[in-house]
C-alpha cells in the first residue's frame, strides 16, 4: 500500500486538468462561466440513449433538438407544467424544455482525499461528480478504461495507489468479481459511518413490514402497524419485467451492487455501484437506489423496486437482516436469516 501526503486543495483549473483524463470527454465547460464555481451550477445528465428538448414543457409541442447519453445540460429553471400528471416536472434548458423522466440531477463536488486506507479495511464512498471514468492496468495494455461510474453511485474503497496521472487514486473493489479498478480520489466522498447506522434496531423483527402497491406505485414501511415511511417507487414494467406479487422477506443486503440494463437497441448497459440494495427474492428482485431515471410513480424497472437513492439508503438501514457500522469495514453483504417481511400486491 502506498501512503501519500495530504493533497493541496484543488483549484478549478487543476480539476479541469484532471478531468481531461478522468472524466473522459466531459463537455460541460463550454457553458460554465469562468468566474463561477461548479458547486452552484444546476446540471442534469442524460441517463438514457437520448432525450429530446421540446419547445414548451409538454410532449405535444415541437422537438427542437436532442441530447445524447451522458450529455450534461445546464438547468435555468425547474417548471411544474401539470403534465404528465404523475411526473409533471420539466427543466428549462437552452432552447426549450426537457422532461425529467430520464434525466439525473447532478453536481460537481471534488473532495479532499484520504492519505491512507488501513490494510484489509474497506470504506464506502459515493461519486460526487456527474460521472467518472474508472481504469485498470496491465503490462500489455497499460492503463485502459473500464466502468463509467455515475453521480450518487456507491463504491467500495480498498486502498490508495498511484494512478495514470501520477497522483493518488483510490482502488475500488468490484464486489461481483473482486477485481480492483482505479478512480481519481477527488471524485469520491467517503461516507461517514453514522450515515449508515441501523434505524430503530430495537424494534422486533415481527413488528416491521413493508408493503408495495403495484397499482399506485407506493411503498409504505410499518412499525407495529403504524406507517413510519412512505414514498412513490418504480416497479417492473408490466408484461415484460413484472415485479412478483406475494409475501417475501428481505434475505440479503448489499450497500453496493453491480447490475445491468439494456439500451433501446438491446445492448447491455453496465450499472456499477447500484446503491443500497435489499434483496427480497433469490431470483434477484430487490429494493435499491436509482441513478438512471427520475420517473417514480410509473413502472420502469426490470422487476426490482426502484427508489430514490436517499430513500433506498433509509430502507437499507431500517430493514433486517441486521448490520453494524463495524461490519461495513470488512463485509460487503449481510444475510443468512430471513429479515423484514415484504408484501407486494395490486
Amino acid at each position: 500500500m502506498v501512503q501519500f501526503e495530504p493533497m493541496k486543495p484543488l483549484s478549478r483549473r487543476d480539476f479541469l486538468k484532471l478531468g481531461g483524463l478522468a472524466l473522459g470527454g466531459l463537455a460541460f465547460t463550454s457553458f460554465l462561466p469562468e468566474s463561477t464555481g461548479f458547486d452552484d451550477i444546476d446540471l442534469i445528465r442524460v441517463a438514457t440513449d437520448s432525450v429530446s428538448v421540446y419547445q414548451q414543457p409538454n410532449d405535444t409541442s415541437a422537438i427542437v433538438r436532442s441530447w445524447e447519453r451522458d450529455s450534461l445540460v445546464h438547468v435555468y429553471e425547474t417548471v411544474d407544467s401539470g403534465t404528465p400528471g404523475y411526473n409533471p416536472i420539466w427543466y428549462r434548458v437552452f432552447g426549450g424544455y426537457m422532461h425529467r423522466a430520464r434525466l439525473q440531477e447532478v453536481r460537481v463536488h471534488y473532495n479532499t482525499p484520504l492519505t491512507v486506507i488501513p490494510q484489509d479495511t474497506k470504506m464506502l464512498a459515493e461519486i460526487t461528480v456527474p460521472y467518472s471514468q474508472a481504469y485498470r492496468y496491465n503490462q500489455w495494455d497499460g492503463w485502459y478504461p473500464t466502468d463509467r461510474l455515475y453521480y450518487s453511485s456507491i463504491q467500495w474503497l480498498s486502498g490508495i495507489d498511484t494512478g495514470p496521472d501520477g497522483k493518488a487514486w483510490y482502488q475500488i473493489l468490484d464486489e461481483s468479481d473482486e477485481t480492483i479498478h482505479y478512480i481519481p480520489s477527488t471524485h469520491l466522498r467517503v461516507i461517514d459511518p453514522a450515515e449508515y447506522a441501523p434505524i430503530s434496531p430495537d424494534v422486533p423483527l415481527e413488528k416491521k413490514h413493508i408493503e408495495v402497491n403495484l397499482t399506485s406505485q407506493i411503498l409504505t414501511c410499518y412499525e407495529d402497524g403504524t406507517p413510519v415511511f412512505t414514498t412513490d417507487v418504480s416497479t417492473g414494467v408490466p408484461g415484460l419485467y413484472d415485479t412478483p406479487a406475494g409475501n417475501y422477506n428481505i434475505i440479503v443486503k448489499l450497500p453496493s451492487r453491480r447490475m445491468s440494463s439494456e439500451d433501446r437497441s438491446g445492448n447491455d448497459v453496465p450499472l456499477a455501484g447500484v446503491p443500497w440494495v435489499s434483496f427480497f427474492t433469490s431470483e434477484g428482485h430487490a429494493f435499491h437506489g436509482t441513478y438512471w431515471h427520475e420517473n417514480f410513480g410509473a413502472p420502469m424497472s426490470h422487476g426490482c423496486v426502484n427508489m430514490r437513492t436517499p430513500e433506498a439508503k433509509w430502507l437499507f438501514r431500517w430493514v433486517q437482516p441486521s448490520h453494524t457500522v463495524q461490519d461495513l469495514s470488512t463485509k460487503i453483504s449481510f444475510g443468512g436469516e430471513l429479515g423484514t417481511a415484504v408484501n407486494i400486491h395490486y
